[in-house]
């Protein structure tokens, strides 16, 4: 046994600090393995690019027409869902450059400006607790079993029975899911009571009837609304 008071040798010392510190190899493998975390970091930063310009993009849009969205944008903070609605359907004809209804036609529909859609929808969905927008009633439409392929094929019954399910119809029960007439738009709930996807109603309400209300879904589908 060594006594307390005995001193070890320093030969001993020096042998055992280096046993426990790590060799040149090792370290060089820590640096190695520190270098290439930092360069999945970067990787992974770099994948995300695309979508951070995307969203940067539509902040840039929307900061270049506020002037455009500006009513809508107040009407929809004061929940005025009423006049909303109608400046909904001023602000569509504008960016299509219509001055009526009749001259925007569904097949121009088609290539209406996705861009444009999701800042009004994001309008609508933000202010009112994603109770209504486009996105919305898209999503209630594909949830009754719609696709690309509906809105082709204009299929009334699955129209009927999305109108329905915004509370767009009369006289729907368990037996007539599809109501037996479309209710007018002074007719509905403008509040946060009414069903959800209901507004904006009034755009749907087009001189070109199904035919417009299948080619502007279809759109939304292409936007991936």
């Amino acid at each position: 046994m060594t006594s307390p008071n005995s001193q070890q040798d320093p030969t001993t010392q020096n042998t055992a600090s280096t046993e426990n510190s790590p060799s040149p190899e090792l370290l060089a493998i820590q640096q190695m393995m520190g270098e290439i975390a930092s360069l999945r970091q970067e990787i992974s930063q770099l994948s995300e690019l695309p979508q951070q310009v995307r969203q940067i993009e539509r902040r840039l849009m929307v900061v270049g027409d506020l002037y455009r969205y500006e009513t809508l944008h107040e009407q929809l903070a004061n929940q005025e869902w009423f006049a909303a609605d109608k400046e909904t359907v001023r602000l569509i004809a504008d960016i299509a450059g219509v001055s009526d209804l009749e001259d925007l036609s569904p097949r121009k529909i088609r290539s209406f400006s996705c861009g444009e859609l999701q800042v009004i929808d994001r309008l609508w969905t933000t202010y009112s607790d994603g109770r209504f927008g486009f996105s919305i009633q898209l999503k209630t439409y594909q949830d009754l079993g719609g696709n690309l392929e509906t809105t082709i094929g204009e299929d009334l019954q699955l129209t009927q029975r999305w109108g329905a399910a915004l509370g767009w119809r009369e006289g729907v029960t368990d037996q007539n899911p599809e109501g037996n007439r479309w209710r007018k738009c002074d007719e509905l709930d403008f509040s946060l009571n009414a069903p959800k996807g209901c507004h904006p109603s009034r755009w749907w309400n087009s001189p070109y009837g199904s035919r417009m209300t299948n080619y502007f879904l279809n759109r939304l589908i292409t936007c991936e609304m």
